[in-house]
């Protein structure tokens, strides 16, 4: 079977490397198989952390283009598009529902489908020389795994309208200004920079990220009252052990 997505876990760091050369680009196994590495992350135990990376020079360009040619010209192929794009909406969104905190460290090209899968990250750090955006509309299309809804919501409406209705991409040098991203750094240095920041996120307690996140989720979507949410993930968090442990050493001053 075709290796997509591969996975390794080590101390409270899960990192799934994309590696479907040369550009991973997206079919039904591709998106099947990082549903069953959201399992096995989900399983996992003591996990706080998820990096998505590439094993080559991009990190995913988007759509299987050898998929589409094969299939586009028949109502049959059209409608197997719309099951696979309806498949990668619903692994996404168990991405971005995850209690793990994600970060995408996008090394090369993200595009289309590609950079839907980094928007449904909690993070993303981004090459200066990486190319990004949803430029489907050049195809008279949309990025419908998410796209439209998770850059507007991220970015705001202005930056929405004009990447994705322009049909833009943009260099990652500029991506953390425009909010689609919260750090850029040198190619040579993305690797060392994402490997910082995930072990600085792995220093804190996986129970502590997840009720921080949630938290942030409830401010983001609404749907539940945020300061109650606040103080029910307090109370349990005061009665956690590794809480415990923590506020006693600095009130110790240790």
């Amino acid at each position: 079977m075709e290796q997509t997505v591969s996975l390794s876990i080590e101390g409270g760091v899960a990192t799934a490397t994309l590696c479907r050369p040369p550009v991973n680009a997206i079919n039904e196994a591709w998106v099947d198989r990082l549903n069953e590495v959201l399992d096995e992350v989900a399983q996992a135990g003591q996990v706080g952390v998820l990096r998505i990376r590439s094993s080559g020079r991009v990190f995913c360009a988007g759509a299987d283009l050898a998929l589409m040619r094969s299939i586009f010209d028949s109502a049959a192929g059209r409608e197997r598009m719309i099951v696979l794009t309806r498949r990668m909406q619903e692994v996404f969104a168990r991405l971005e529902a995850l209690p793990q905190v994600t970060l995408a460290e996008i090394g090369g090209a993200a595009m289309g489908g590609g950079f839907e899968l980094a928007l449904a990250c909690d993070l993303r750090i981004v090459s200066e020389a990486a190319r990004i955006g949803l430029p489907e509309a050049r195809l008279g299309l949309l990025p419908a795994a998410g796209g439209t809804q998770r850059m507007t919501r991220i970015c705001g409406e202005a930056v929405a309208r004009r990447l994705i209705l322009g049909a833009e991409l943009v260099a990652g040098a500029d991506a953390v200004g425009l909010g689609l991203a919260q750090w850029s750094a040198p190619a040579a240095e993305l690797e060392a920079r994402a490997q910082a920041l995930t072990a600085r996120l792995a220093e804190l307690p996986p129970q502590t990220l997840a009720a921080n996140k949630h938290c942030i989720d409830v401010a983001a979507r609404g749907g539940e009252n945020g300061f109650e949410a606040e103080l029910a993930a307090s109370a349990q968090l005061l009665a956690a052990p590794e809480t415990q442990r923590r506020v006693t050493a600095f009130l110790e001053g240790k």
